[in-house]
């Protein structure tokens, strides 16, 4: 099969030139072929692959343009990257690799296209492109990866028991391709993940939660949970996770399986946001269910505080993940803590106090709270999902208009400590804390309104109940 109409782009004819006048033989290879011949979006990612150095193919392709790129150049892996016009073009020597049993990392030697080709994770990773004058466009494909491609497969070129333990990394990209493309893992590979789990053990957790990320960001990250979760390799790294699945019953009574509840979760905030931390705070907040769950005789099943419990266990996943420990650790911390509380503001008496502190305490993650909430009505039942959505919608407006009266969001004293010196003969201390304080509460029990007037009335109030002197 001839594909010259794929690489029609100048950066192809000008590569065939020098590889042609070198007499290298020259291919682009998987992701670039693989999504060309999918018809899905138009790839960024060129990976180019020769038999000779990559390198030096790299900065002869440089001098060519006029532009006179910069030549990133990455000498462990053999690499080099041409940023052209709107591509990341990368150039790597074909080369054959072995492994260790104790380590993913291989040892490399120069090879031909059929070495490297034979040493890729994925048949449909595998197909290359000719680039050379007299077989340009010619398409190379020794393992049928166009058939996989066309029955919606995912196979490994080689014996699927040697490729995963040879690079266990490729166990979690197996199950990423499946979810991103909809695809099928091949029984094979299927099971030889589930026998190499153990293997799993050996990668970083950086390299787990790249990939890992890549699923939660997939349109149906359920795919790859269930995945993960059928294959055991959820439980070695995200075991809170697992321990959430199973049904229990005692006289009668059962619980939901939280684990399964959570995919559909995961699923539903997906339609509606591209946020990751979003979804990562889908994902866990019923982390904390499995340790507070309970069976009373007169209440059933319950999980009392299993968002305060969850939202203090998501400090040590994160950092077992190598998750980020700063803004996007406290945004998930800080959903997973609130999920439930618009809940308790569905009745009438709701009070606008209620409301306000909910407001103040989530700022301008409200709007993703109630998306998590939202999100987290899971029953089959059309007319309660309808009723669940409405009761949210009719908070959310309650809030709306808390929010527009009293200007909670984001919530700043509107006197500061400065203020309160200025007023009375004091220095920094305790009392100055205390007086704010007494301040945001009474806005926020709407005792005062939230305007600097009335608050500063009400500082000359509380100064004089604590025996303060007024200066002159």
């Amino acid at each position: 099969m001839n594909l010259s109409h794929a690489i029609q782009n100048p950066i192809f004819k000008l590569i065939s030139n020098v590889v042609t006048l070198k007499k290298q033989q020259t291919f682009v290879i998987g992701g670039f072929v693989r999504d060309f011949l999918l018809d899905r979006s138009k790839v960024k990612d060129i990976d180019i692959v020769t038999e000779g150095s990559g390198i030096d193919l790299a900065l002869s392709i440089a001098e060519e343009l006029q532009s006179k790129p910069k030549v990133s150049i990455f000498k462990r892996f053999g690499t080099a990257m041409i940023h052209i016009k709107d591509y990341d073009v990368e150039f790597v020597g074909a080369r054959k690799e072995s492994y260790s049993f104790d380590s993913r990392k291989p040892f490399v030697e120069k090879g031909t296209i059929e070495d490297d080709q034979n040493r890729r994770d994925f048949t449909i990773n595998t197909l290359a492109i000719c680039l050379n004058e007299e077989n340009f466009g010619e398409l190379v494909d020794p393992f049928n990866g166009l058939d996989d491609l066309k029955r919606k497969i995912i196979r490994t070129p080689l014996d699927p028991e040697i490729t995963y333990s040879d690079d266990p990394l490729r166990m979690i990209r197996a199950i990423r391709f499946a979810t991103q493309l909809n695809f099928t893992i091949e029984t094979s590979s299927f099971l030889a993940i589930k026998e190499n789990a153990e293997r799993f053990d050996i990668l970083s957790k950086e390299r787990i939660t790249d990939e890992f990320n890549k699923i939660m960001m997939s349109s149906q990250p359920s795919i790859g949970l269930k995945l993960l979760y059928e294959t055991k390799l959820l439980r070695r790294f995200l075991p809170e996770l697992t321990d959430l699945q199973g049904i229990e019953e005692i006289e009668g009574q059962k619980h939901k399986d939280n684990f399964f509840h959570t995919l559909e979760v995961v699923d539903n905030i997906s339609k509606t946001t591209s946020n990751l931390w979003l979804r990562w705070a889908a994902l866990l907040h019923d982390i904390g269910k499995a340790r507070t769950k309970k069976f009373d005789k007169k209440l059933g099943w319950t999980f009392h505080s299993h968002e305060f419990v969850g939202s203090k266990m998501i400090l040590s996943i994160f950092k077992r993940l190598k998750l980020p420990l700063g803004d996007p650790l406290k945004y998930v911390q800080k959903l997973v803590h609130n999920s439930s509380r618009p809940i308790s503001l569905i009745t009438d008496d709701a009070s606008d106090s209620a409301l306000r502190r909910l407001l103040f305490d989530m700022g301008d993650d409200i709007e993703d709270l109630f998306l998590l909430c939202k999100a987290d009505i899971t029953t089959k039942n059309i007319k309660k999902q309808k009723r669940f959505k409405q009761n949210f919608d009719y908070v959310e407006e309650k809030i709306k208009e808390v929010e527009q009266k009293d200007k909670i969001r984001n919530f700043q004293p509107p006197i500061t400590g400065h203020d309160i010196m200025e007023a009375f003969e004091i220095l920094e201390g305790k009392q100055i804390g205390t007086i704010k304080e007494a301040i945001k509460e009474g806005i926020l029990e709407g005792t005062i309104k939230n305007d600097y007037k009335n608050s500063y009335n009400y500082m000359l109030q509380l100064g004089k109940k604590l025996n303060l002197k007024r200066k002159n």
